[in-house]
């Protein structure tokens, strides 16, 4: 049996997402987004969307996770792909990898949406539930 050990939401302005690719170019891609998020969404129609979509992701894993965005996490350290079905899925690496093994995180639920003005994300934390007794946080 799973357990929810956290739920994280962000919302994000499509527009907001796209100033700053406008402003900070290549930079801003790289300080963000892993090299495959960047392949993927620059493939994509209304680009900006899916990378608000994924900044989004990372702040709502963040959240579902009860960290923030402590000293020495980096945005690349969380990494939304995708299963062949489409369905989303998080990669986690360094410090939000040792975090979530930390907290015995087996699984981290995504959902995206987005439209022209919005990107949000939901990520739900999971974890096994423990035998002996309600889980102390």
């Amino acid at each position: 049996m799973l357990e929810i050990y956290g739920i994280g939401t962000d919302i994000i302005e499509c527009a907001r997402i796209a100033r700053m690719i406008e402003e900070h170019g290549e930079l801003f891609l790289k300080r963000v987004y892993t090299p495959a998020e960047i392949e993927y969404c620059a493939r994509r129609r209304r680009a900006e969307e899916h990378f608000a979509a994924r900044w989004a992701a990372k702040e709502a894993v963040l959240k579902a996770l009860g960290t923030g965005w402590r000293k020495g996490i980096a945005w690349t350290d969380i990494e939304v792909r995708h299963h062949p079905s489409g369905r989303p899925k998080v990669a986690l690496r360094r410090k939000v990898r040792a975090v979530a093994r930390r907290l015995e995180i087996c699984r981290i639920s995504l959902s995206l949406s987005h439209c022209h003005a919005y990107a949000t994300a939901i990520a739900i934390a999971l974890r096994h539930t423990r035998l002996n007794g309600p889980s102390s946080r």
